[in-house]
């Protein structure tokens, strides 16, 4: 059996991988950010859907259409 195509984890030295987490944990906690997940819970996330933000609006549309770009696929994407 191969090798899953999906790698959880990044390959960084602990310089790299010190840097990185750094600099997530700032975007993670700007302003926008954290408005964001502010909103989000008080949404609250369901396991049969997604919360698709679209501009300044957010509907809570199916899994399979929101991760799959509602038909258009994820490869076309600009």
């Amino acid at each position: 059996m191969t090798s899953s195509p999906i790698k959880l984890k990044q390959k960084l030295s602990p310089k790299a991988a010190a840097a990185k987490k750094r600099r997530d944990i700032a975007m993670a906690k700007t302003p926008v950010r954290k408005a964001k997940k502010a909103e989000n819970q008080r949404l609250g996330q369901r396991s049969d859907s997604d919360l698709h933000h679209s501009g300044n609006t957010v509907k809570r549309v199916s899994i399979k259409n929101n991760r799959g770009n509602f038909g258009r696929g994820t490869k076309k994407e600009k």
